[in-house]
């Protein structure tokens, strides 16, 4: 059964706690959105921090990212959530945040691109590193635009994560898969280096797929993910 409007209200101030209380935004950063249908979609504020966003402080906006109603202003990488939407019509919230470790690897120009956990090959076959583009700006999406079409969640170059999903709890799970995944690559360098899974085995986790009703359009392609051989 669908969700109402209140009910999506209620997911995405409940999300916006989370981000804030896992640390993955400070001050006033980060944005979620939820689609409510063809025309409308709720959006967090600018300049009110994730974790004491309030129901009257979430926006209602158009397609094109105007205001319809709320008593504050959108977030101001609205075109952002906007361009995900249009790219991909099955989509219906997107999370943006700034997760520390993750957001690391965002800022040292590295993608996640390693096939080292069985279940993010399953789930996100990779987590590849968008261009920078200038926040608030048309310029945010543009490195983007590549890699919206194949991938579920993307680091951006010097700026942080975002993901996105059928709902508001898949786009954030995403995420959350983002920087644990981010956390264990970085310990496993720290001691000696991440050891990618054969291209065998890798082919194997992509064919379990339909097993797991996992539904994903990240493919196996040469280097997304790197597998063993191609790192020797």
């Amino acid at each position: 059964m669908a969700k109402t409007e209140d009910e999506q209200r209620a997911d995405l101030i409940r999300v916006c706690r989370l981000i804030y209380e896992k640390g993955w935004v400070a001050m006033n950063d980060g944005n979620v959105s939820i689609r409510l249908d063809d025309e409308r979609i709720l959006c967090t504020p600018t300049a009110v921090s994730k974790g004491f966003v309030e129901a009257d402080d979430i926006i209602v906006c158009d397609l094109e990212g105007n205001k319809l109603s709320g008593r504050r202003e959108r977030t101001s990488e609205i075109a952002m959530h906007i361009t995900i939407y249009s790219m991909r019509p099955e989509i219906r919230s997107v999370v943006h945040a700034h997760p520390p470790v993750a957001t690391g690897f965002a800022t040292a120009g590295r993608a996640l691109d390693k096939a080292l956990l069985p279940e993010v090959v399953i789930q996100l076959g990779a987590v590849p590193l968008a261009a920078y583009g200038l926040p608030g700006t048309p310029a945010l999406s543009e490195g983007m635009l590549p890699l919206i079409p194949q991938y579920d969640a993307l680091l951006l170059e010097n700026h942080g994560c975002t993901a996105y999903g059928r709902d508001v709890w898949e786009a954030f799970f995403r995420m959350e898969m983002v920087e644990h995944f981010a956390r264990i690559t970085f310990v496993a360098e720290m001691m000696g280096g991440a050891r990618a899974l054969p291209r065998q085995e890798v082919e194997k986790l992509f064919a379990a797929r339909q097993r797991y009703n996992v539904r994903s359009r990240a493919p196996m392609e040469p280097g997304m993910p790197l597998v063993a051989e191609d790192l020797f």
